[in-house]
């Protein structure tokens, strides 16, 4: 992997601007999730013990260019100078006279957090005046925040270019695992992509039927598919339109010797609601009036099977409406499998996207999993085989 790291780089002394992702959970102006804040902790800490000044940029919310209070980071800096274990400065604003005063004031060893960068159309722009506004308080710059690395802008990519640029040790570690899951993976490589929408995933399937030895597709997607091969799917969400689409990519994955797994049974009930009446119906079973909600104990042992076989699995989406019991248990059971093999050493499981770590904390069992990515649309370009400028910026 070929990107700058901090490793060998003198601090003492050293004003470090430092990209993290502070974009956290927020109930009546309290931070109600500090994950977020957590995953910036090794590099703050590691910044403090060399000596640097670490000048902390995050964004918050969409405020378009403008100040709205209700979008300030100033919240922040309690939870995480409890977490720091140490005080932590708040600037009013990330440039100008506020930013420059707080940075002049702080020595090695300190923590400085500068308000909303998106207050500042000049950010998302990705301005070189801007940039240049922010790069006058530090001697380098790290990026923490694999999350916003799909997007060009001031702090991602400008600031990269005016300073010596370094992976924090958040996305060291984001990009070791994703180098690991598809960069230079142990084979068999197994997939499992699941969700609602073909429609939505169509780039991210056609890489990885590439780059996979097996892949395995759940949720409302697989319906689409089954209904590709003929198979009645009943009430349930299906894209009939893309059933060409769907018949393009099983017959490239067959092409490409990439196997697909798809339902071989599913569970169907006529309502999605908690403890709805669920019946397991074989292919070609399925009612007119039914909706196929999760996928089906055969399936979710064929699955269970080829993750025994595989050494390296990346999961996107789930198999079934997971929020909704009984329809998770397909998701759930699958979930506990791979973290079982994970956590035993034998598989190396990299798990990404909302529903996806929403369900593994479902299903207890997020913490067993090799790498679970919390970087949503980032994970996503990624898989889909894009180039992340943020990460581009790094390379050297």
């Amino acid at each position: 992997m070929d990107f700058r790291t901090l490793d060998g780089v003198p601090l003492d002394g050293k004003r470090a601007l430092v990209r993290v992702d502070f974009n956290v959970p927020m109930h009546e102006g309290q931070v109600s999730d500090d994950t977020r804040l957590r995953a910036a902790l090794p590099t703050i800490e590691r910044l403090r013990a060399g000596g640097a000044k670490t000048i902390l940029l995050a964004h918050f919310d969409r405020p378009k260019g403008k100040r709205v209070p209700s979008m300030s980071l100033a919240p922040v800096v309690g939870p995480l100078a409890k977490l720091t274990g140490a005080p932590v400065a708040f600037a009013d604003d990330c440039i100008g006279g506020p930013a420059d005063k707080a940075v002049a004031a702080m020595k090695p060893g300190d923590v400085l957090l500068l308000e909303n960068l998106r207050y500042h159309a000049g950010e998302e722009a990705d301005d070189p005046e801007f940039a240049r506004e922010l790069a006058a308080n530090g001697d380098l710059y790290v990026d923490d925040a694999f999350s916003a690395a799909h997007r060009a802008h001031a702090s991602t990519v400008g600031l990269a270019r005016l300073l010596p640029a370094y992976a924090g040790e958040a996305m060291r570690k984001e990009l070791a695992a994703l180098h690991a899951a598809l960069g230079s993976p142990q084979r068999p490589v197994l997939g499992i992509v699941g969700g609602s929408k073909v429609s939505t995933k169509l780039d991210l399937l056609n890489n990885l039927i590439l780059k996979l030895d097996q892949l395995a597709i759940g949720g409302g997607m697989a319906n689409t598919f089954l209904f590709a091969q003929g198979w009645g799917v009943g009430a349930s969400y299906c894209e009939k339109d893309l059933a060409d689409t769907a018949r393009e990519i099983i017959a490239r994955a067959n092409q490409k010797g990439c196997e697909l797994l798809l339902p071989i049974d599913i569970v169907v009930a006529e309502r999605i609601e908690p403890g709805a009446a669920a019946r397991t119906r074989e292919l070609g079973q399925v009612d007119d009036y039914d909706r196929i909600l999760d996928a089906g104990p055969q399936t979710t042992a064929r699955l269970n099977a080829a993750m025994d076989a595989a050494k390296t699995l990346i999961w996107n989406g789930p198999l079934g409406v997971f929020e909704t019991p009984p329809f998770d248990r397909g998701t759930v059971s699958a979930a506990r499998h791979a973290a079982e093999l994970a956590k035993a050493g034998k598989l190396v499981a990299v798990a990404g996207g909302g529903d996806t770590v929403a369900a593994l904390n479902a299903a207890g069992v997020t913490d067993d999993f090799t790498y679970v990515s919390t970087a949503g649309g980032a994970f996503l370009e990624w898989l889909e085989g894009k180039t992340l400028p943020g990460v581009e910026a790094l390379k050297g």
